[in-house]
């Protein structure tokens, strides 16, 4: 973490972003909706970062729901507050999230706070944010928080790189994507430098399952089906998944990367029936491969070898379409 180094695309340094929240009386921080741990990790990092500057900062939810207990046990966790509950800030920060529709119901309170702040690294931004410190090359929106540090005057703890290093060991895939980069990798060490445990944190995100989402991943990988010509394999369940083995929607968040394992394939496919839509899950494997193309055609998006979706469609119906828009389909 280096103090002089600067986003790769256009938008505020780190300087200009720090200033602005540090004059700021209050700051809303919040992800995009169904956190994942560069969501929780990036907001609770930078949370504990502006009350360490001496901000008053709140971190809110994208969605009605509470966030993933898997990671309760970092600190801050508990400190989340429904966006029902709150009113516009002189600085709303949204992050890892590149549209103002991600943001859920805390949609409101971003345009009615004063000052809309955007941290990301999502390649589909989509220019929302009077400001914006936004770097594709990133790992993850965990390392522009851990980069903004500096600028904030804030010597990271244990628990702000506990946070931060959750982010950026689930978004490289266990460092193991091609986000892996050496930057990500001398992030990692400073963190574990400043105190966080990395095993321990392995251990909650990883390795902590329930034997409930065993039995949900079990009947998962039993329906790994190989479509257009074997160039693609997915897998899916319903809401009488969860129901029938006591699984917790939660359960479901890391299953789309064990079905990514299976090889020979250009693309791995998770599909979640809930209610009256169906959430996509698109992972690719062959380097050439944009799935985040694919996921902007039911109105998702994401990055290019991770993205997701939601489509409001029957579950055959979904796979279907979706199998349409992926190599080797006969349409």
């Amino acid at each position: 973490m280096t103090e002089d180094a600067q986003p790769a695309c256009p938008g505020a340094s780190y300087a200009e972003i720090a200033a602005v929240l540090l004059a700021a009386k209050r700051v809303l921080v919040c992800a995009h909706v169904t956190p994942d741990g560069d969501a929780v990790g990036s907001v609770l990092g930078l949370t504990l970062a502006l009350r360490k500057a001496g901000v008053d900062a709140v971190p809110t939810l994208a969605d009605h729901h509470a966030a993933p207990s898997s990671y309760q046990f970092l600190e801050g966790f508990a400190e989340y507050r429904a966006s029902s509950a709150l009113t516009p800030a002189d600085v709303f920060v949204a992050l890892d999230t590149p549209n103002l529709r991600r943001l859920g119901v805390s949609e409101h309170l971003a345009k009615d706070s004063s000052t809309l702040v955007v941290i990301d690294h999502h390649v589909d931004y989509d220019g929302y944010g009077a400001m914006h410190l936004v770097d594709t090359a990133a790992a993850s929106t965990c390392s522009l928080v851990w980069g903004l540090l500096p600028s904030l005057g804030v010597e990271p703890d244990a628990a702000i790189a506990s946070a931060c290093y959750t982010g950026l060991v689930t978004d490289t895939g266990r460092f193991s994507y091609g986000n892996t980069t050496p930057h990500a990798l001398r992030d990692a060490a400073a963190m574990i430098e400043a105190g966080a445990p990395s095993r321990r944190i392995f251990t909650r995100v990883y390795e902590s399952r329930t034997g409930a989402s065993l039995a949900l991943l079990g009947r998962v990988l039993s329906r790994i089906t190989l479509a257009n010509n074997g160039r693609i394999a997915y897998s899916w369940m319903t809401d009488d998944d969860l129901s029938e083995t006591g699984a917790v929607a939660e359960d479901t968040e890391n299953i789309v990367d064990v079905v990514r394992q299976i090889g020979r394939v250009d693309a791995v496919v998770f599909f979640k029936q809930q209610h009256d839509s169906v959430k996509i899950a698109l992972r690719a494997k062959c380097p050439t491969l944009d799935v985040a193309a694919v996921a902007h055609t039911f109105g998702g998006g994401g990055h290019v070898a991770a993205a997701g979706a939601a489509a409001p469609l029957p579950l055959e119906s979904a796979i279907k379409a979706v199998l349409a828009q992926l190599p080797g389909s006969p349409a």
